[in-house]
């Protein structure tokens, strides 16, 4: 699998990235085809509990396509609403993720027009912090997260806040992902912990 380095909108030659846009879609089709599979066996099944089961694992799968779908690199370089694209998104990690580990995501989202690439960028950064706290938070079976995202006519701030008070003894960001990820949009991280929980801060110049 190519580094994040190289899934980079400015890395890849054309031929890399329909590459890359085409075993995203046959990934894709792969998670449809399990899904038709169970839902074709529960149509099978005669017992009320296994039905039940079989369902929640097809709604907790169609719920990885649509995260999947929405961190597929973008396919046309445009402008397109930030907060629009972090909303699905988030959307699509809660019910893929936070929801069946008892964590709330809330969200204050100030419209932003960005470019494609730097928001599908961004969108990555979230998604790896997002996952990250509710690693932390999982391991006490409940939590809150919180995404905030404000602008200027220079910059683009984003802000994630979740209620671990400390990170000792907890599994850790894999800062090199998030740090490739924000020096391709020229961003600065920070991370905070204090008494109310962990607040990160990422900076983005709002255009390239």
């Amino acid at each position: 699998m190519s580094s994040l380095s190289e899934l980079s909108p400015d890395s890849g030659t054309n031929a890399e990235r329909m590459l890359l846009r085409e075993l995203a879609h046959q990934i894709e089709g792969e998670l449809v085809s399990v899904i038709e599979l169970l839902s074709e066996a529960a149509g099978r099944c005669e017992g009320t509990e296994a039905r039940a089961i079989l369902a929640s694992v097809q709604d907790r799968l169609e719920s990885h396509v649509c995260l999947h779908h929405a961190l597929q690199m973008p396919q046309f370089a445009t402008t397109i609403d930030l907060a629009s694209y972090l909303r699905q998104l988030c959307r699509s990690i809660s019910r893929s993720r936070l929801e069946h580990e008892g964590i709330a995501l809330s969200l204050l989202l100030q419209p932003l027009k960005v470019s494609s690439e730097r928001c599908w960028l961004l969108g990555m950064i979230v998604f790896e912090l997002i996952t990250a706290s509710a690693r932390h938070l999982s391991l006490d079976g409940a939590g809150a997260i919180r995404l905030e995202v404000w602008g200027t006519a220079n910059s683009v701030t984003c802000c994630i806040i979740d209620n671990r008070i400390t990170a000792e003894g907890r599994p850790g960001l894999d800062r090199s992902i998030v740090d490739i990820l924000a020096a391709r949009l020229n961003g600065t991280m920070d991370i905070r912990f204090g008494p109310d929980g962990t607040r990160t801060v990422v900076e983005i110049p709002r255009r390239a």
